[in-house]
């Protein structure tokens, strides 16, 4: 928790937990600093001026710093499983992907979508935020239906932002290759969960106006897949 982010106006701090950060983690006192950013607005410092069992008080608060630009980068996330969801949610807020889409596949089991976890989406979020600073949330869709999305919405969806991406060990082009041979990284990048998409939603995705590439022979999780692709954006 770099940035305690609060909401807009507030002038104290009652989140149970940034105030646990604030005693035990952080053994700030009366009187010291603070990082502090306002939901969707700005990052700044201010003062705390008292702190008690049920919140932390702030005076001086001076909100000048815009927060860090978002990465021009729509994620379609095959839902893996719930625990493996939260840290990839708190990653891609993190490095700042601007949207994310979670998608149904055909290895996903039907019981993640009952996972109370979904739930919690907007918590992820704002845990991400914090470790990154910043105030901006990532958006977030489900889509539970992945034939209707991919013929019904991504093509408007590709129209808009542009040039796809669909990650997939078995394809013949390397991501090395696409990058050496575009002038842009693309804008939608498409990321199976585990095991990976199958070759008819691979086909699908195809068909719209994705290209498919691949990372090498190795297996990667879908986590390291998540970090090692979306580090093409960063190195700009």
């Amino acid at each position: 928790m770099n940035c305690i982010v609060l909401p807009k106006n507030a002038t104290s701090i009652s989140n149970k937990a940034q105030i646990k950060h604030i005693k035990e983690v952080l053994n700030s006192k009366v009187g010291d600093s603070l990082t502090i950013g306002e939901m969707d607005g700005n990052i700044g410092k201010a003062i705390i001026s008292e702190i008690n069992e049920n919140a932390v008080l702030l005076r001086d608060i001076i909100l000048d710093i815009e927060p860090p630009l978002k990465l021009d980068l729509t994620v379609i996330l095959a839902l893996p499983r719930p625990k493996v969801l939260r840290r990839l949610i708190m990653d891609m807020t993190s490095l700042g992907v601007n949207r994310v889409i979670i998608v149904n596949s055909y290895r996903t089991q039907k019981s993640y979508w009952q996972s109370p976890l979904l739930e919690q989406i907007d918590e992820f979020v704002f845990e991400g935020l914090q470790q990154a600073i910043d105030t901006v949330p990532l958006e977030v869709e489900l889509k539970k239906r992945f034939k209707p999305f991919v013929e019904d919405e991504f093509p408007a969806l590709l129209k808009e932002q542009g040039n796809a991406v669909i990650a997939h060990p078995y394809a013949s082009q390397s991501w090395k290759s696409y990058l050496d041979t575009e002038t842009t990284v693309p804008k939608i990048l498409c990321i199976g969960a585990e095991g990976g998409w199958i070759e008819y939603e691979v086909d699908l995705l195809c068909k719209q106006g994705c290209i498919a590439v691949s990372l090498g022979q190795r297996i990667l999780r879908t986590e390291t897949v998540v970090n090692v692709l979306i580090g093409e954006w960063l190195r700009g």
